[in-house]
């Protein structure tokens, strides 16, 4: 046994290494970096960049020639072209790379120019490096300023904070760049970018038949001396370039000296804080409580760069080293200037809308915020409260003006003022007093007995061709000058200026009382048009003009109490409702006719809860009652023994169809004017009745309440009418007439009812065979005037702050579009007007919903807030630059062009450059600005600009004078473009362009150096 185990021992032993045989890697597989040079193949062919990149030549320029200076900063095509880019992901073994093609889109190349370019034409990005039509592009990618080019490809770490740092993965990404670049034949120039991303180190190479073209940079946070200047970089260059013969053909220089302006104390900022003792104290309507206020509190630009070009220059013509140089600013043929923006200034209206804001955040109550009424501390008060709600409830008629309910909210309110304070209170009594003047204007109007003049509002409205018109119908705000959009504006203030929330509660807890007085005293609310309420106002306005058709009603049924009792004696209801009625005629629509409406006969307050029912047992007991045979001719002829009631006129062409009297209009009541959320409340009402037939029926009952009262009315005011004599009334078009032969041969009209009206169980007919003679006057209310004042009342007592802020947003967010409207027509600014558009339709779209999104709400406010600050920089930049000063009408206007051009582009250029008219200013700000650095005291003893600019004449004799301080400061930025084009590596190479983009700032240099090469021999 144990020599068969060790005999087993040993085969398996020896079976292990031929399994191993079964397991040998496969070396000749694709490794990790095969991949990824795959995969970036793989990109470029899908992008279609493999073979001879396509295009024009942006400029053709010999290197050393010296070209006109025609383009100007801005019109290069880099600035003025359109820019995309495509991306996608690729991976190396687990490391993700971004692969991005950036490209300027240009017209299609003819096919033709294409063959003629493939022989021997170099790549296009080589023919780039040399185009001097496009050097410093204000707005670009880095290497598109740093290396000129229109197309090139960036592989970046796909992690920002991923980053290539060792020099053996930068040399593999590059020799992965060099072998793609071979394999698919790609021209465009590929990148990769190495280090951290803050530096923006990039390497890369291009290739084309028989050149290569090598990126390189150098990038160090401290500047070696010797390279400061023309002369130091000059020598990297020709060393760079190797050339072994002498002389070296002259270099192709550009250069660009930025200077900042950063004082600008000797310009103050003329925007002024709004004078708060002046909202109290003056007239209303002025900065105060009737508008928005407007204008930067800080000066919304806080640096001028000035760059100063030469664009064309050759080596050897110019001197710039350590110890001396040409390059003086005032002698550049190119100035082009661009303006630092501060960082979110300060601005009036745009932190009126963020405060305002804040508040739809607020979680607190009115209540909460001016301290809860402590109406369980006095129980005989309760004990007041209660009977004096209770009587709402009684059965007995009780008239409503005699509730003590105002009496009540003023206890409470003298509680709460009690409970909290007279010198705690936000608001103290001249603020308040103000603001109720200017939102109730009518108060100051009021006659000597007591009486109220009715006031006029529809001559205030805009019309509906107005622009505010249709502003506030898109933004479902209020008209902006109603009484809504007014209390938008003085919360708003308030909110700013007296006591935040709290002066919010208290302004709003004093309108809700002067609305119930308003109510109970029968005094209509100033400031809100006539009429049901506006569904495309805000909801907060058709309540309040909800109220006020309440007190129309009221007033109404008042006048008509009044004018019924001591007008008529109770057997002339008939006439006294004939000859009142007819100054209340209107029309209703096509189908209805001419409908009279007339409140002055109606019952009086003590008669509104209660069913008449003395009609019905009248009726009954004089055997008139028609039941449900009042459409036969039986109940025709019975009813028209009844006394005709509540006519308001003959219609003039109608006779009843079975008497063959004339037919008269009768006295009917309005329809119930109903607010969106009443509306929405019913619509789900109907709605969850279904769909069944029970359901269907009960939903047409109710929506027939009007159909009967008009029934009722009809019948009362046309004794021995039938339906057919009311559908010819009410809806013509349900009764259909006919041109027939009689019996004798003549043609006669006959008419009848509509198939509709024929259906069985038609609700038309129910209701007709309901409807009781009865006029309007003594028919319930369709319109309960007192319950939907109270529950108005109730409304706007239980509102929040935060809710009322919610209401009020697009008014306050229509009158900040206003003002801004108004403010961009002084200034004619075109991004603004953009802006506007932009904010309009914007807003259009947000605030027509309810409960818009607080993220869309934050971003209207925030583009009312950038015009704002455009708008303000252009008044900064024209009080710096003088332009009201200015006495010719046509250098005033260039300046005006000039300072417009600085709000809509990232740079422009200065006409004249420091010999025009806007470089003169410029460099008056820099001498002043210069002279105040030197010394604070000298500012005082100054000589006028004007003396020293002419007693020091040309710019040498200012540098030689060495008592006169400097007209510029030391450049903050110095970038020099070097160019040359020569044979590479060998002197019998093919000529090639050769690039190197130097900039030196404080604590910045940076080296990036476009080098070619002819690889044919090499």
């Amino acid at each position: 046994m144990r020599a068969t185990a060790q005999w087993l021992h040993k085969m398996a032993a020896d079976s292990e290494p031929e399994s191993e045989v079964f397991e040998i890697t496969d070396f000749t597989t694709a490794s990790e970096w095969e991949r990824f040079i795959s995969k970036v193949e793989e990109v470029l062919n899908d992008w279609k960049l493999i073979g001879i990149s396509s295009g024009k030549p942006l400029e053709k320029h010999s290197t050393g020639e010296h070209s006109e200076i025609c383009d100007f900063v801005g019109e290069g095509v880099y600035t003025t072209g359109i820019w995309e880019e495509k991306s996608d992901e690729i991976s190396f073994a687990d490391f993700r790379f971004s692969i991005t093609h950036h490209y300027l889109v240009q017209e299609a190349s003819d096919k033709d120019g294409k063959e003629e370019l493939v022989e021997d034409a170099l790549p296009l990005s080589m023919q780039d490096l040399l185009c001097t039509n496009n050097d410093f592009p204000p707005r670009a990618h880095c290497l598109v300023r740093w290396y000129g080019l229109r197309e090139f490809v960036v592989i970046a770490p796909a992690a920002n904070n991923d980053a290539v740092l060792s020099e053996s993965k930068c040399n593999l990404l590059l020799s992965s760049v060099s072998i793609a670049l071979g394999n698919t034949g790609c021209q465009v120039p590929l990148f990769v970018q190495i280090h951290h991303k803050w530096r923006r180190m990039y390497v890369g190479e291009c290739q084309g038949p028989g050149v290569r073209t090598d990126f390189e940079m150098v990038h160090l946070r401290k500047v070696p001396n010797q390279y400061t200047h023309l002369s130091g970089l000059l020598d990297i260059f020709k060393s760079k370039i190797g050339w072994p013969l002498t002389p070296l053909p002259p270099v192709s220089i550009a250069i660009r000296l930025t200077y900042v302006l950063q004082d600008w104390q000797q310009y103050f900022w003329p925007q002024q804080p709004p004078d708060i003792d002046a909202l109290i104290g003056g007239e209303v309507g002025g900065l105060e409580f009737g508008k928005l206020p407007f204008g930067a509190c800080e000066d919304p630009v806080s640096e001028l760069h000035l760059a100063t070009t030469w664009p064309h220059l050759t080596e050897g013509i110019i001197v710039d080293n350590d110890v001396y140089s040409d390059l003086d600013p005032i002698q550049a043929p190119q100035w082009s200037v661009r303006v630092r923006k501060a960082d979110n200034p300060q601005c009036l209206l745009g932190d009126f809308l963020t405060e305002f804001f804040k508040l739809c955040r607020r979680k607190e109550s009115t209540d909460e915020i001016l301290g809860r009424s402590t109406f369980e501390e006095d129980g005989k008060e309760v004990a007041d409260i209660t009977h004096a709600l209770s009587k709402l409830t009684e059965p007995a008629p009780v008239p409503i003006h005699k509730l003590s309910v105002t009496n009540m909210v003023h206890s409470a309110k003298k509680k709460i003022r009690k409970h909290r304070g007279v010198d705690d209170s936000p608001l103290n009594n001249e603020v308040l007093n103000t603001i109720m003047l200017f939102l109730f204007p009518d108060a100051a109007d009021k006659l000597t007995d007591g009486s109220e003049a009715r006031p006029s509002t529809s001559r205030n409205n805009p019309s509906p061709e107005s622009e505010e018109y249709n502003l506030y119908s898109q933004f479902k705000s209020a008209p902006s000058d109603s009484l809504t959009y007014k209390l938008a504006l003085c919360l708003c203030m308030i909110n700013f200026y007296h006591g935040g929330v709290k002066g919010v509660a208290h302004l709003w807890q004093e309108f809700v009382v002067e609305m119930r007085r308003r109510w109970e005293k029968n005094y209509l609310i100033p400031g809100l048009a006539n009429g049901p309420p506006d569904l495309r106002c805000c909801l907060l306005h058709q309540k309040l003009q909800m109220l006020n058709c309440c007190i129309e009603r009221k007033q109404a049924r008042d006048e008509g109490k009044k004018t019924y009792t001591s007008d008529c004696s109770p057997g002339d209801t008939g006439k006294a409702v004939d000859c009142s009625g007819g100054d209340y005629q209107k029309e209703t629509g096509k189908e209805r006719g001419e409908v009279g409406k007339s409140w002055e006969s109606w019952s009086d307050s003590e008669e509104e809860f209660f069913e008449c029912l003395s009609d019905t047992e009248e009726l009954k007991g004089n055997g008139q009652e028609n039941g449900k045979k009042g459409g036969t001719k039986e109940g025709i002829k019975e009813s028209a023994n009844l006394k005709p009631e509540g006519r308001l006129h003959p219609h003039g062409k109608l006779t009843l169809l079975h008497p063959g009297e004339p037919l008269y209009i009768p006295v009917t009541q309005e329809p119930a004017p109903m607010t969106e959320d009443l509306l929405e409340e019913q619509s789900e009402v109907l709605a969850k009745l279904g769909t069944s037939a029970e359901g269907a029926h009960l939903r047409a009952r109710m929506q027939s309440a009007c159909l009967l009262s008009d029934m009722e009315s009809f019948k009362a005011a046309n004794p021995g009418c039938c339906l057919e004599d009311f559908v010819r009334w009410y809806s013509p078009r349900d009764y259909i007439e006919e041109e027939v032969v009689d019996e004798e041969g003549n043609r006669v009209l006959k008419g009848e009812l509509s198939a509709r009206m024929k259906i069985p169980s038609n609700m038309w007919v129910e209701a007709w065979e309901t409807a009781k003679p009865v006029p309007a006057r003594r028919q319930r209310r369709l319109f309960d005037d007192t319950r939907e004042a109270e529950k108005v009342l109730h409304y706007l007592a239980v509102q929040k702050p935060a809710d009322l802020a919610r209401h009020l947003l697009p008014c306050v967010i229509h009158a900040a579009v206003l003002k801004v409207k108004e403010e961009e027509t002084l200034e004619d600014i075109a991004s603004v007007k953009k802006i506007i558009k932009q904010i309009i339709s914007h807003s259009s779209k947000v605030l027509r919903f309810p409960n818009p999104e607080d993220k869309k709400l934050e971003e209207i406010i925030a583009q009312i807030m950038s015009a704002e600050a455009i708008i303000a920089r252009a008044r900064s930049l024209k009080a710096k630059f003088g332009i009201e000063k200015c006495d010719q009408e046509e250098e005033k206007e260039d300046l005006e062009r000039f300072v417009n051009c600085l709000l809509e582009q990232p740079e422009v250029s200065v006409t004249g450059a420091g010999r025009g008219p806007a470089g003169s200013i410029i460099h008056k700000l820099f001498v002043n600005a210069q002279r105040m650095t030197e010394s604070s005291d000298e500012v005082a003893t100054m000589t006028s600009l004007d003396d020293e600019l002419k007693r020091s004449g040309s710019s040498d004799e200012r540098r030689l004078n060495l008592g006169a301080v400097a007209d510029f400061p030391p450049p903050a930025g110095r970038e020099l473009i070097l160019r040359i084009t020569v044979p590479r590596p060998a002197p019998y190479s093919k000529p090639l362009p050769q690039r190197m983009y130097s900039v030196i700032t404080k604590e910045d240099f940076r080296l990036a150096g476009a080098f070619s090469a002819d690889t044919t021999f090499f």
